[in-house]
């Protein structure tokens, strides 16, 4: 009987198209019952709005939000919220996807959702983002809920924005509901940690694939393109652990220093709204050429389909950490593996933020909040175990630490699908 395998629609998305590649590969390798293929080559639910904000001229703009969810067969939907020009119906749903898998690997009971609107803060208002944020809140406020879909920040949000949903969702219902969100500000029940958990979750694996690798943290170089939240807090960190950072970026270009450059100080400028091609002393790069310089340790950071087979071939870190959600092309990835080049996969690599997440949940479900320290000794353990779960099975089975996370995540999705049943 032929194989059953879903398809990539819409065909234009390349994110789409790369997380149905990936997943239907790990389908024909599990040999997943062509009724399991389906469901979880599908999302559940998907919402498109079109809704209209009032801007500061008085003027009327239509925006384009999402909101998707994967799939529910371990728990809550659960995906961050982004703001970008280029979020799209197919860049969504693959990203819905990948939290499902993600969720799976590091074993927190959640399923996966994602959201987004497409515009561009930057040339937004404060009270304009905030018009937009609660007018995306109430067109979404049918799906998430505390125990049903619980959004947190991405790509260009943040604990204020939570903070916004949060509060209209309460307006709505009637009752503060902190739980309905997560990443929200420490004040309003977030934790401790989360700002950062994303980037120390990267941090973690990073450390932990050298030692796979047989190679000492101390000293390696590291360059992170995508210097925001994710970034620049796995920068400093490995700075912290004995790493050094020699090249950074943002989206106008990068700065390299053989030398080392100090985390810090490159936070300061980004934070004050400084350029990285305007940065003083040194000579601006462009992406693309910073992506090729030599490193011991690469993090893409930033986008989808970054490493591409254009430039995997000429790629010169021997260990890639994924910061961002789908940064490498299957194709990419073929040239790496070919190479030698080692890759951690996003749903490993940067999984410390729905984790620190999970754990604002459970924190705000037992009204007893836990410290610094309780947090990133917990997030250390979680991280070092799925590490070591994924880097076992990869040794195993002879495959990619990424095909043998996604193995381990669909797998542990189609098993709670099996032991659920389908209704009715």
């Amino acid at each position: 009987m032929a194989t059953l395998h879903a398809t990539a629609e819409p065909a234009q998305d390349p994110a789409y198209a790369i997380a149905m590649a990936q997943f239907n590969a790990v389908a024909d390798r599990l040999d997943l019952e062509d009724g399991l293929r389906a469901l979880l080559g599908a999302s559940k639910r998907e919402l498109t709005t079109h809704f209209p904000v009032k801007m500061d001229d008085g003027s009327i703009r239509v925006f384009t939000g999402y909101r998707i969810q994967h799939n529910l067969a371990r728990g809550p939907a659960k995906g961050g919220i982004r703001y970008h020009p280029q979020v799209s119906l197919g860049e969504v749903r693959a990203l819905a996807m990948w939290m499902t898998w993600k969720c799976a690997v590091v074993n927190i009971p959640y399923g996966g959702a994602k959201g987004g609107v497409a515009c561009d803060p930057k040339n937004l208002s404060l009270g304009e983002l905030e018009r937009l944020t609660r007018r995306y809140a109430t067109e979404i406020s049918i799906l998430i809920g505390p125990e049903s879909d619980i959004p947190a920040p991405d790509v260009n949000t943040n604990a204020r924005i939570m903070a916004w949903i949060m509060d209209t969702y309460s307006m709505n219902v009637g009752y503060s509901v902190p739980g309905v969100v997560t990443g929200k500000p420490v004040d309003l029940g977030g934790s401790q940690g989360r700002e950062e958990a994303t980037g120390r979750g990267v941090a973690i694996v990073a450390r932990e694939a050298m030692r796979l690798l047989g190679k000492p943290l101390e000293g390696a170089r590291v360059i992170i393109q995508g210097f925001g939240n994710v970034g620049s807090n796995a920068g400093r960190i490995l700075n912290e652990m004995g790493a050094t950072v020699i090249g950074v970026s943002d989206s106008s270009g990068g700065v390299y220093n053989p030398d080392g450059l100090k985390p810090s100080e490159m936070e300061e400028f980004r934070a004050a709204g400084g350029r990285f091609c305007d940065y003083p002393t040194h000579k601006c790069i462009t992406n693309a050429q910073l992506l090729e310089l030599p490193c011991d340790i690469l993090i893409p950071a930033a986008l989808e389909n970054q490493i591409t087979a254009k430039n995997a071939p000429h790629i010169r870190a021997p260990l890639i950490v994924e910061g961002a959600n789908g940064p490498t092309t299957p194709e990419a990835d073929a040239i790496l593996a070919e190479r030698g080049i080692l890759v951690v996969p996003d749903i490993l690599a940067n999984a410390g933020g729905v984790t620190v997440s999970y754990f604002e949940w459970v924190q705000g479900l037992e009204r007893y909040f836990w410290d610094f320290s309780e947090v990133t000794t917990k997030l250390e353990r979680v991280m070092t175990q799925a590490f070591t779960e994924v880097a076992a099975l990869s040794q195993r089975e002879g495959v990619t630490l990424r095909d043998a996370a996604l193995m381990l995540g669909v797998q542990r999705v189609a098993e709670a699908i099996r032991l659920r049943g389908v209704y009715p």
